[in-house]
C-alpha cells in the first residue's frame, strides 16, 4: 500500500532544484537529460499532466543575458580584445549555462504548474 501525499506540501524550490515529482518531493521527474517521466515512481503522480512549455527558456534567455552582455561590454571597454577572444569566451559560456540551468528551472515550473494549478481541489484530473 502506498502512502497518502494527499495533505503533503513539498517546496516548489526544493522540487525544482532537486529535480524530484512536485507531490512528494521523493521520486526522480527525469529519466534522460530533460525527457519528463510518465509516472513518479514513488507516488504514482502522473507527469503527463503537468508542462513547463516556454517558461524555464524564457528565464534562461533572460537571466544568463542580463550577466553575460554587461559582462562582454566591460570586458570590450577595459581590454579591447580582440573578436575572437570574444568568440571564444561567451558562447561556451552561455551553452553551459543554459544547459546548467534547464533541468532545475524546468523542474521548477513543473512543480509550480502542480501546486497552483492541478493540487488545487476543483482542478481537472
Amino acid at each position: 500500500m502506498k502512502p497518502d501525499y494527499s495533505g503533503r506540501t513539498v517546496s516548489t524550490g526544493a522540487a525544482g532544484i532537486r529535480c524530484a515529482c512536485p507531490r512528494c518531493g521523493e521520486g526522480p521527474l527525469y529519466q534522460g537529460l530533460l525527457t519528463i517521466r510518465e509516472r513518479c515512481t514513488v507516488c504514482d503522480l502522473d507527469f503527463s499532466k503537468l508542462a513547463a512549455d516556454d517558461g524555464p527558456a524564457f528565464f534562461i534567455i533572460v537571466v544568463l543575458s542580463a550577466f553575460v552582455l554587461p559582462s562582454a561590454a566591460a570586458v570590450e571597454m577595459i581590454f579591447r580584445p580582440p573578436i575572437w577572444v570574444h568568440m571564444l569566451l561567451w558562447p561556451p559560456l552561455l551553452v553551459a549555462g543554459a544547459i546548467a540551468l534547464m533541468r532545475p528551472l524546468k523542474a521548477w515550473m513543473i512543480a509550480q504548474h502542480y501546486r497552483h494549478v492541478l493540487s488545487t481541489p476543483d482542478a481537472p484530473r
